[in-house]
């Protein structure tokens, strides 16, 4: 593997402010970012990257390599948290394995964005409409975490509402906005692009530098936490985007996506959820332990991603695009 591609990454601001965060923890700094802001530098980028998304996708328009990309977009949402269940249950029991199973058959869209910014770093293009196969991506893992937890599960005197199941998975804040932003990017198309892009462009790098410094900050506290996995689930948090990746460029490969498609498809396929899940889970499925699928999704799974995971993933399409 080129390092260069690691040293470049390494060295772009926004990964280096997420080491500043990481840092501060670690030294005990007293920096501090206030609660309501990095939620709305986190809803800026969804709607942002949704937007653009929109705009490209009219541009496109819904060609053959389009539904192919979508669909395999959603066949790996729904295949990863049923594998990755079963290895989780030779050590973990049926509730915590469902948990991480769903956290890892679901998208982080940070990683996402991250991987995007790396791209446009190195001048290679990518379509638009992948902002679509993230949005579908969002969701049904939470449904396929929740089958297997009524399907391996004998618990009489549990009861949840499916439509509450439901509500949560497809209409959460994250997936409403990012849904909502791309239909109106494709509604508007480059005249709304030209009217919004001082502020869906332009500021975009620096909102997304600072939303890393918090995760930095984020996810060095979780380190602590880790310290209840074990050296199991660590492994897994790492190994698991790997092979997640792996079978993504296969998939990306073998129906010719262009190579920064492939990318951000790999990205995805690799990444975790750490807020849109979680969130489900804590409410649908509350015999789950939060620290063990947050910890390993935000501690281990986001840093290794946006740090060594995109530039590996973009070494394996050279090898395999070559």
């Amino acid at each position: 593997m080129d390092a260069s591609l690691i040293v470049s990454n390494i060295l772009n601001p926004p990964i280096l402010f997420f080491f500043l965060g990481i840092t501060a923890i670690l030294v005990k700094s007293d920096l501090e970012i206030p609660a309501p802001v990095p939620k709305l530098f986190s809803l800026y980028l969804l709607f942002a990257i949704g937007f653009k998304g929109g705009v490209e996708l009219i541009k496109s328009g819904v060609t053959q390599e389009v539904v192919l990309t979508l669909l395999a977009a959603m066949l790996m949402a729904c295949f990863v948290p049923l594998y990755t269940f079963f290895i989780l249950k030779l050590r973990l029991d049926t509730y915590d394995a469902a948990a991480i199973a769903a956290t890892y058959g679901s998208i982080s869209a940070v990683t996402f964005i991250t991987a995007s910014a790396f791209l446009t770093e190195l001048g290679i293009g990518y379509d638009g409409y992948m902002v679509a196969a993230l949005a579908l991506m969002e969701s049904p893992a939470i449904i396929v975490g929740l089958i297997l937890v009524s399907l391996f599960t004998k618990d009489e005197n549990r009861e949840f509402s499916w439509g509450e199941v439901l509500q949560e998975a497809f209409l959460n804040s994250s997936v409403f906005l990012l849904v909502g932003s791309l239909f109106i990017g494709v509604l508007t198309g480059e005249r709304g692009w030209k009217v919004l892009e001082p502020f869906t462009q332009g500021l975009f790098y620096g909102v997304l530098t600072f939303f890393l410094l918090d995760m930095g900050l984020v996810a060095a506290r979780r380190i602590k936490d880790l310290q209840k996995t074990g050296i199991f689930l660590i492994a897994f948090a790492i190994l698991i985007p790997i092979f997640n990746a792996g079978i993504g460029l296969l998939i990306a490969r073998l129906i010719n996506m262009p190579q920064g498609n492939a990318l951000l498809f790999s990205v995805l396929c690799a990444s975790a959820s750490y807020i849109a899940v979680p969130a489900a889970m804590r409410m649908t499925v509350p015999e789950a332990n939060p620290s063990l699928y947050v910890s390993t999704a935000l501690a281990v799974t986001f840093p290794f991603n946006i740090i060594v995971g995109i530039p590996l993933y973009l070494y394996g399409i050279n090898l395999l695009w070559r």
